[in-house]
This record gives C-alpha cells, structure tokens and sequence, in this order.
C-alpha cells in the first residue's frame, strides 16, 4: 500500500473563507455609503479614457494598492492547489482587475465617489504585487507553515471557520464605536436608512428604547455590561474550539491584547495620539474586570456550556448595544473625527463592526447544531 505524502496538497476552506470576506469588504468598502444613486448621464466606462485625474496624491495611490495585495494573495490561496504559480497569478490579476473595473464604474452612479482610471491602474498592481506574494510564499503557508502546524496541535479539527471569524474580531474594534468591544450597533444605521428612504426623522433605537433617559450611572452600568458580554463572549468562544493541550490562557490574553491594542492605534488614527486611550473610560475599566471573572468561571466548563454561554452573552451584548441611548460623551468625541481621508476604509472598518457578532452567532449555532446531531443515536 502506498504511504501517504509527508506534506499533502489541500485547499483551505480558511483561505477560501478569507477570499470570500475581503471581496465582500472592498465591495462595502467601494460603495460606501450606498447613497444618492443616480445617473449623470455618463457612461459607466467613460473613466477609462478621461485621461489622468486632476487631483491625487502619494497617500491615494499607496493606499490603493495595499488595500488589493491581500485580494491577491487570498486569491491564489483559495486557487490552492488547484491553480498554482503562472496561472494562480494571472487569475488573480484578472480577478483584481475586473473587480475594480466593476467598482469603479459603479462609483459613476455616486455624486460623492469619482471613477478614476489611476485608481483601476493601482489596484490592479496591488492584485498582481498580492498574487506574486501568494505565488511565492502558498508552498511554505500552505503545506509547511509552522502556523500549519500549530493549527493542527492547539485547535480542533472543525475550528476553521472559526478562526476566520474570530481573528476578525480585534479588526472589529477599530471603528469608533459607543462602548468597547460594542460590535453590532446597527439600529443608528438603519435609522439612518429609514430616515433618508422616507425623507423623516426616524430613530428605531429610540422608539425601542421608549424614550429612557438612563442618569450617568445607569449609562455607566450599560457600558460595564456591554463591554464584559463583549469581550467574555469572544473569549469564551474561542476557548470552545481549543484542544486541551494548548496554552489557552495564553491564547486567550493574546487574543484580547491584540483586540486592545486594535483600538489604540484606531483611536489614535482617526483622532489624535493624545486620545489613545479616550474609550478607557470608568465603564469600560469595570467591564474589563467584570468580563475577565465572566470568563474565567467559564473556561473550566464543559464545551457545550461554554457555547451556549457565549451565545447568550453576544445576545444580551446586542440587546443592550442597540437599545441603549446615545452616550452623549461619545457624540462629542466624535465631533473631532474628520472622515473624509479614510472614507474607504471607514465603509470597510464599519461594516466589520456591524457584522461580526452575526458571523460568531453563525458558527457558534453552526457549531451547538452539528454538535447535537452527530450525538443522536
């Protein structure tokens, strides 16, 4: 009988994972705000001949390439093994240019965005710069890595979607957002929807929440509270796909360190650098201490406890995060935001915020589901 290859050529259904979501956040991140279409009575392809753009910069151009190298890479990683080298590389630079080609034209139909055939020019060399990367480095990450590897001995064998989404998580902070680890706050945006669509104010959060106006101690509370189900359910999640030989307490502080040092850098980004640390309010300091007794009474529970928990923590999470009334001393933080620089990855770094706690909710039932009937007699 022949023996199996020491180092055996499989697809990553990470990788594919990982390709599907970046796709999905250029397209968000391409058409945001998903306002004011409308026809200017230009052709879509008109952008492709109308000669070099008046106004760019350096920062413009840099930016657009970086944002399509990981576009490319991920693409010849899902190809994996199936296409590899040449033609892993030439799909990957024509799936960078047709995607971009489509937002670009799309962008036609945006007062607020501007087509332009410098920026199909940069992401198109991002997409080819990615495909080379992935070319070159797809034997080592995909049949040698050490991080293989790892995988392999510290998580369980159905982990994979979930690392996908839960090494998600710390990018997930960097949208400014009411209250740490406050992912899912989606009422304000479809207020904002609503109010545009029928040309009225409308405040769903508001109408859910009956007019409450919550003193600074009761605000205080809320924050604890969202923070620690936050933070605690992240954690306990990813505690739920660990074996029990890993270091987990060393995964889990890294995990939230990453998270935390996400939102530094995001804060002081957007904002200053003297404003680092603005959302370590007295709130949040409590929910961090309130989310780690959480989690450590967890992780000696047993798997299934431990989903469950963290199921109904991401809920309660949710619940107070939408219902609970603008936090007044964030309105005026985000007064000192000026947006325009980043509007691309804004669009990308909010919608991340808004949808992780679906996608964990997702593998988390996906996973109590399967669970339950592979345990029917």
């Amino acid at each position: 009988m022949a023996q199996p290859q020491p180092h055996a050529r499989q697809s990553s259904v990470l990788a594919r994972a990982g390709w599907l979501a970046y796709v999905f956040l250029i397209v968000y991140a391409s058409l945001y705000p998903f306002s004011g279409w409308q026809d200017m009575g230009v052709p879509l392809q008109a952008y492709l001949f109308a000669g070099m753009p008046r106004y760019w910069t350096g920062f413009d151009v840099v930016t657009n390439i970086l944002g399509y190298i990981p576009l490319g890479v991920l693409t010849v990683y899902a190809l994996y093994p199936h296409g590899r080298r040449g033609g892993a590389i030439c799909a990957a630079l024509v799936f960078g240019v047709l995607l971009s080609g489509a937002m670009e034209a799309t962008q036609t139909l945006l007062p607020n965005r501007v087509a332009s055939n410098l920026d199909l020019a940069t992401n198109s060399a991002g997409a080819l710069l990615g495909a080379v990367l992935g070319s070159v480095s797809s034997r080592l990450v995909m049949e040698r890595s050490r991080l293989r590897l790892l995988r392999q001995r510290w998580f369980l064998p159905e982990a994979s979607r979930g690392l996908l989404v839960f090494t998600l998580w710390p990018l997930a902070q960097i949208y400014p957002q009411s209250y740490l680890f406050g992912n899912g706050q989606a009422l304000p945006v479809l207020s904002d929807w609503l109010s545009s669509w029928f040309d009225v104010p409308i405040d769903v959060a508001s109408w859910l929440s009956n007019g409450l106006d919550p003193s600074a101690q009761q605000y205080r509370l809320v924050e604890m509270a969202v923070t620690a189900c936050g933070m605690s359910s992240a954690l306990i999640a990813l505690s739920c796909m660990l074996r029990d030989k890993a270091p987990r307490l060393f995964l889990l502080a890294a995990f939230l360190a990453a998270g935390l040092a996400v939102k530094i850098l995001a804060t002081a980004l957007f904002f200053t650098p003297s404003r680092a640390f603005v959302w370590l309010t007295p709130g949040a300091r409590g929910g961090l201490l309130l989310g780690a007794a959480m989690l450590a009474g967890a992780i000696s529970l047993p798997v299934r406890a431990q989903r469950r928990i963290a199921v109904t923590l991401l809920i309660i999470e949710l619940v107070f995060v939408n219902i609970a009334p603008a936090n007044p001393y964030f309105v005026a933080t985000l007064e000192t935001w000026v947006q325009g620089r980043f509007l691309n990855f804004n669009g990308a770094a909010q919608c991340l915020a808004l949808l992780w706690p679906v996608l964990a909710l997702w593998f988390l039932l996906h996973s109590i589901h399967r669970r339950r009937r592979h345990e029917r007699p």
